[in-house]
């Protein structure tokens, strides 16, 4: 009877070597699986990694073109006539017409030459990209200056927002840059452009 208890017994109680080896499949499928999730980990890292990288490059940049912003103005403030040397004069009563662009950094009509500001002002983007930054003065002509909405009542007469005639001003466009292009390398490039009245 233990011979007909034996035959008879359920397929799961086979002997092993009626075993087909799905256990050793699926293990290395899972480890499949788990070895491509590492991957894209990895992948994950290293792509956030350079966008920190290239957002610190851009605030570098930004603030290197926000310093030469600062150098040309005080440029401007320390003049002595309306249109120095050194200025390029786009006004309307110009001597000589210029025609005068937008970005004078890519102006191929124009030969404008740019002004570096000093090491001994700013050396950070000195030390990132070995480029200075640059800035680049037109003078745009005298203007009047809108009168202001609001009319102050405390400000001494002859102070702006207290004399009654019409005023004048100075307009100058500062164009500035990080750095010159051919020398950062395919770093981060700031163009930032502003009108100074003065």
């Amino acid at each position: 009877m233990s011979r007909l208890a034996v035959r008879g017994l359920p397929s799961r109680f086979r002997p092993r070597s009626h075993q087909r080896g799905v256990a050793l499949a699926v293990a290395l499928i899972l480890l499949l699986v788990i070895t491509l999730v590492g991957l894209a980990a990895v992948s994950g890292t290293f792509m956030q990694q350079k966008m920190s990288a290239n957002f610190y490059d851009r605030q570098t940049a930004f603030q290197a073109t926000e310093a030469a912003m600062r150098q040309a103005a005080l440029a401007i403030q320390a003049k002595t006539t309306a249109a120095p040397a050194g200025y390029y004069d786009c006004s309307p009563t110009a001597s000589t017409l210029i025609n005068c662009q937008s970005n004078p950094f890519t102006d191929t009509g124009q030969s404008f030459s740019s002004t570096s500001v000093p090491g001994t002002t700013f050396t950070a983007t000195l030390q990132a990209s070995g480029s200075a930054p640059q800035y680049i003065i037109q003078y745009m002509g005298n203007f009047q200056v809108p009168v202001p909405s609001v009319k102050q009542t405390s400000c001494p007469p002859g102070q702006y927002g207290c004399k009654t005639a019409t005023q004048t001003a100075d307009f100058y466009r500062i164009t500035a840059r990080n750095g010159d292009p051919t020398v950062l390398g395919g770093r981060a490039y700031v163009v930032l452009q502003s009108m100074f009245r003065n």
